[in-house]
């Protein structure tokens, strides 16, 4: 009987880790299409050139999918 409760915790905590990471990749993939639409500039066409400034912001934004992910797997494994 235990063993069966848990099978569905620990499924569920991965169900949790799963739908985590997909919300962390579309949030920060529509930020990024947020900020390109928002800014004066294309995003990638600034990088190409070296545009530094580009690259940090742009840099924030994966360090931000880092951390989102990161966080929502180590509460889905509570």
């Amino acid at each position: 009987m235990d063993n069966d409760w848990l099978n569905f915790v620990m499924m569920r905590n991965f169900i949790y880790a799963i739908l985590g990471v997909l919300v962390g990749i579309i949030s920060s993939i529509g930020t990024y299409q947020l900020i390109n639409k928002t800014t004066n500039f294309d995003i990638p066409n600034e990088l190409e050139k070296g545009n530094l400034a580009v690259g940090v912001v742009v840099s924030g934004i994966f360090i931000m999918i880092g951390l989102i992910v990161g966080l929502i797997i180590g509460m889905s494994l509570n």
